[in-house]
């Protein structure tokens, strides 16, 4: 007996059909497997930023150093560069980026530090100059060059630096410490503290 004769029989067809079937169901396992899979797999995400000449690495909580350096900057180019005209523009910008933990208290205090600002009809730059990592806390120290300008005064010149810590949740970049205080970096010794508002002015 040919296949095709025998395929035409209805013993044939029964038996095709339940290939068939058992194949369909193989698939439909397989499907659902490569699917679980995917939605419990921590995506990476790999970007080259303008300002680096490398790719740099995000993970849904975490992210290389280099992403890390990079958020750091862009937040001390916030802070630093405060003028009358984009005080209330800082607070606008950095709120998204504050974690939860210490949002409520630098925004407080930024709050009153661009009124001070406003009100005294200064500006602020900043020039980074270094960048230290303490592996201790995963904090980043940025040290450069403070410059306060004000109506009918010598601009005074300082060294400060600005101490930050940045974290990842789901992709997206937070300020979980912050702080900042006149001259060079000063490491960590001790175990990693709670983190708290800045102090001093918003640059």
């Amino acid at each position: 007996m040919t296949l095709q004769r025998f395929l035409s029989t209805w013993d044939g067809v029964n038996r095709e059909n339940r290939f068939n079937r058992l194949f369909i169901l193989l698939l439909i396992a397989a499907n659902i497997a490569l699917a679980v899979t995917l939605i419990q797999t921590d995506r990476t995400v790999v970007l080259v930023p303008p300002t680096l000449e490398h790719e740099v690495t995000i993970g849904r909580n975490s992210a290389s150093q280099e992403a890390k350096d990079v958020w750091a900057l862009f937040v001390v180019e916030l802070l630093g560069h405060v003028t009358p005209s984009n005080a209330n523009f800082l607070i606008t910008a950095l709120d998204p980026l504050l974690a939860a933990a210490i949002r409520q208290e630098v925004l407080k205090v930024l709050d009153e530090q661009t009124t001070a600002i406003k009100r005294e009809n200064v500006s602020l730059s900043f020039e980074p100059g270094a960048i230290t990592h303490d592996p201790k806390n995963d904090n980043i120290y940025i040290t450069g060059k403070h410059v306060t300008t004000g109506p009918g005064a010598q601009p005074v010149a300082i060294e400060r630096t600005y101490v930050l810590r940045i974290i990842f949740q789901n992709y997206r970049p937070r300020v979980a410490y912050l702080d900042v205080y006149p001259g060079p970096a000063r490491l960590s010794t001790e175990p990693p503290k709670p983190p708290s508002a800045p102090r001093g002015d918003p640059s």
